[in-house]
């Protein structure tokens, strides 16, 4: 798939997620949507973004959540960033 094509299939189910406010369908539709594993991935990063928020050092997440230091230093750039996509999803929940 090409780049754009991804963008744009990505947004559209954005747009899908943003319209409804029912937390038990989205979780639904996860899990038609993902594998086991790309859950796991998925569950595993939150749990990471939501711990480097709280303060949690990068070694104690690795060891918690059996991620790469590289990973987690990604994940601490991110919710470094001005404006990051990260804090104002954090700050919703």
């Amino acid at each position: 798939m090409e780049n754009r094509d991804i963008t744009d299939n990505l947004k559209e189910l954005s747009t899908a997620l943003s319209k409804t406010d029912d937390p038990d369908l989205i979780l639904e539709f996860l899990e038609c949507l993902l594998t086991r594993n790309e859950m796991s991935e998925v569950a595993s990063r939150w749990a990471l973004v939501k711990m480097l928020d709280q303060g949690t050092s990068q070694r104690n997440i690795a060891s918690q959540l059996g991620l790469s230091l590289c990973k987690i230093t990604r994940g601490s750039k991110e919710l470094q960033k001005t404006e990051s996509a990260f804090k104002k999803m954090i700050d919703t929940v």
